[in-house]
């Protein structure tokens, strides 16, 4: 459950969820991450970092530059997770469904 709990704490900011938008295109230089942020490469960096903890994000220093790119698999365990409570309210609204026709 820690890992899920990791992954839904680093999903719950916009700028995450930004980057890893911008990493589902493929692998990308830390600077080109931080360009559409009013922010500084190094708050980007702390963002990514973030990422990485979670499990969200490979992070390969290549010379001076850092590349990352996504790791979905942390992503499906949450989407699992999520599934369950999907299920969940299909089914209560096919119970309204029904009992509201049965009602008429």
């Amino acid at each position: 459950m820690d890992h899920l709990n990791a992954t839904f704490a680093a999903l719950s900011d916009e700028t995450r969820r930004a980057i890893l938008h911008q990493l589902m295109a493929g692998e990308a230089r830390l600077s080109d991450l931080a360009r559409p942020f009013d922010m500084s490469q190094t708050a980007v960096s702390k963002h990514v970092r973030v990422l990485k903890e979670a499990g969200l994000v490979d992070i390969e220093k290549r010379g001076r530059t850092r590349h990352c790119r996504l790791k979905a698999e942390a992503l499906k365990d949450a989407s699992d997770w999520l599934a369950e409570y999907r299920a969940f309210w299909t089914q209560q609204f096919e119970n309204l469904a029904q009992h509201l026709k049965e009602n008429k």
